[in-house]
């Protein structure tokens, strides 16, 4: 069985599919933001997420981020780093990627199982 959570006429923001929980790409609501509090906007995205799921940031098996500008990759670990802690970090890649508005300076997803 799979469940779709938060779904909009192209997407789900949240797939649970039995263990696997994968979450669409999340952007910040405020495009307008530096990337400190975008990358804050899109991590409090995922976990408020990862709670409709029933599962904490222990459970994140993965994170993809994509940022507009690889200049903003030391801002967005300072964030990044705090958020995920000293246990449990999920695998992780980062690449530079043009994002679907000029404003987006990150996109974030997901993978957790429960």
């Amino acid at each position: 069985m799979i469940e779709r959570i938060d779904v909009s006429r192209r997407a789900s923001k949240l797939i649970i599919a039995g263990d696997r929980i994968e979450t669409s790409g999340l952007v910040a609501n405020d495009c307008r933001a530096p990337i400190r509090e975008q990358t804050r906007d899109v991590l409090d995205q995922l976990d408020r997420l990862l709670k409709k799921a029933g599962v904490g940031r222990e459970g994140l098996l993965r994170v993809q981020i994509w940022l507009a500008d690889m200049k903003d990759f030391g801002a967005m670990n300072e964030v990044y780093d705090a958020w995920v802690g000293d246990k449990n970090q999920p695998a992780r890649a980062c690449v530079g990627a043009q994002l679907a508005d000029p404003g987006y300076l990150i996109e974030i997803q997901g993978w957790a199982k429960r």
